[in-house]
């Protein structure tokens, strides 16, 4: 799998989430076509089968971002 970069995928997940509110709030074929759409490229993104498997796949995903950004700054610091 090719991995998203961190700003593309905290893009999809914001759009999934909204489309999400949107669509529970007030369901409608649009909404349901939004939400759709944010599912799928969310999915595809991460290489996962389901809503539920992508959603776990990304915040592992993130997390490994946060890990490698904490120690490129420690680099930085111990550079300096």
């Amino acid at each position: 799998m090719i991995l998203p970069a961190e700003k593309e995928l905290r893009a999809v997940l914001a759009r999934f989430a909204q489309a999400r509110i949107d669509h529970d709030l007030c369901p409608t074929g649009r909404t349901s076509r939004v939400l759709e759409d944010t599912t799928y490229t969310l999915c595809v993104m991460t290489g996962a089968r389901t809503v539920d498997q992508a959603l776990l796949t990304a915040d592992a995903l993130l997390a490994q971002y946060a890990d490698r950004t904490s120690v490129s700054r420690e680099d930085e610091t111990l550079a300096a």
